[in-house]
């Protein structure tokens, strides 16, 4: 029988272990960590937000790296698939808002479980504890041999195991402590495989402007948010309505998580972008003047640091007064025309300078990897390397929020399972 071993127990190495299993070969799934799915247990806060339940088009166009690459693996196994995987194992899943599916009891080891039960089902062969640490061959067409370090009670051992495939899911560089510590680009790069460099991405940013020190969590709902380069005002890389967060360093939350999948590898290289607020999009300009007078006619003697309460959060208010150079004091009788237009432009355009990210412990995923020109991407196997597959987060591939990257990864995983575990042994 075909010997198929699964470098990495998250997301792609459980899917790729199930396929490989359910093709008929024997599989042993090596995991360095304690438990399967680390890194699945902290996502979507803890619910898992396990796939996106739009259709085939919809979800393309949420996918910002190598789209066509994706095509052959994503129509293999989809987010229906998924979730009848898990419903037929014990987890029962729900969706809601933006098409985001998660399981129905919020509870993201329950996903977790059912993979677990299917792989025992199936009679995958757990190896927890274990860390791969070399692959090599000695011919093109031989066995793979690898290297490995078990920890047994208080020690570690290290210990040689063969396959005749292998199906590497080892994750990129995000939360590094759940094992995700770019082994699977060593492993790439020994066979003569190239890398793209990983960065950062779906991460909180950073700003050149202090504002958030006194911001520090304020959550803004509705608002809308533009960005530029630095450099060309004009020229609009991203823009879009919903949530987004001040934290203790800069900015964060689903806008700003968003913007940085278009930016990463950008504020990576050391480029600047203006991030503008409109804190009031559902107003113009003219209709938002309207709606300061109308306030403002009952505050006449009000102080201006007192008369935004109906438009602005109160951490806000000083801050926009600040941007449009009024005094805090300034009586709102004494209000000019153009102190006016100041304060107009200030509410719809907060603007800050996005300056960098917060590097990949806050970054959800990695951005670049194995290349996927290496890569054959109906089989998920290396075109120089046969035998040897890469699937999931390790692999130049990623996508926005709201359940695309686990489904890239469910289903990478699972097309490198079905073929590895198919695929007939040269004697």
């Amino acid at each position: 029988m075909k010997q198929v071993t699964v470098i990495g127990g998250g997301a792609a190495g459980m899917l790729a272990a199930i396929a490989a299993a359910e093709a008929g070969s024997s599989v042993k799934l090596l995991e360095k960590n304690e438990k399967l799915g680390k890194k699945i247990y902290i996502t979507g806060k803890g619910r898992c937000n396990l796939t996106n339940a739009c259709d085939f088009d919809t979800f393309l166009q949420n996918v910002t790296e190598n789209q066509r690459f994706l095509y052959s693996s994503l129509r293999g196994f989809f987010n229906r698939d998924i979730c009848e995987l898990l419903e037929n194992h014990g987890c029962r899943v729900k969706t809601e808002r933006g098409n985001r599916v998660f399981p129905l009891s919020d509870h993201a080891s329950d996903v977790t479980k059912a993979l677990e039960r299917a792989l025992r089902e199936l009679g995958v062969e757990i190896c927890l504890n274990t860390e791969v640490l070399e692959i090599s061959r000695s011919s093109e067409e031989g066995a793979f041999s690898l290297s490995l370090l078990k920890k047994e009670g208080n020690r570690s051992v290290r210990k040689q195991e063969t396959a005749d495939a292998v199906i590497v899911c080892t994750g990129g560089l995000s939360y590094a402590a759940t094992g995700s510590t770019g082994d699977g680009y060593r492993f790439a790069e020994d066979f003569g495989l190239a890398c793209v460099e990983p960065c950062p991405s779906l991460v909180p940013l950073t700003t050149a402007e202090k504002d958030y020190e006194e911001l520090q969590g304020l959550s803004l709902k509705n608002v809308s948010v533009r960005i530029t380069p630095l450099d060309s005002p004009g020229k609009v890389l991203y823009e879009e309505q919903g949530e987004m967060l001040f934290t203790h360093f800069g900015l964060s939350g689903p806008l700003i998580l968003t913007a940085s999948a278009i930016l990463a590898r950008r504020l990576n290289a050391g480029e600047c972008f203006v991030l503008s607020i409109d804190l009031k999009p559902g107003l113009t300009e003219e209709k938002l003047d309207e709606r300061i007078l109308r306030d403002f006619s009952d505050m006449k003697n009000m102080d201006m640091k007192n008369a935004l309460g109906k438009l602005l959060p109160s951490a806000l208010r000083p801050l926009i007064l600040r941007r449009a150079r009024i005094l805090p004091e300034k009586k709102v009788h004494d209000l000019t025309r153009e102190d006016r237009k100041r304060l107009v432009a200030a509410i719809k355009n907060y603007a800050f300078t996005l300056t960098g990210t917060r590097g990949f412990t806050e970054a959800v995923i990695t951005k670049g990897g194995v290349s996927v020109k290496e890569i054959d991407p109906k089989t998920m196997e290396a075109k120089k390397v046969p035998g040897l597959y890469f699937a999931g987060e390790v692999l130049d591939i990623d996508a926005f929020t709201g359940g695309f990257n686990l489904q890239l990864a469910w289903s990478t995983g699972y097309a490198a399972g079905r073929y590895a575990g198919t695929v007939v042994v040269n004697s």
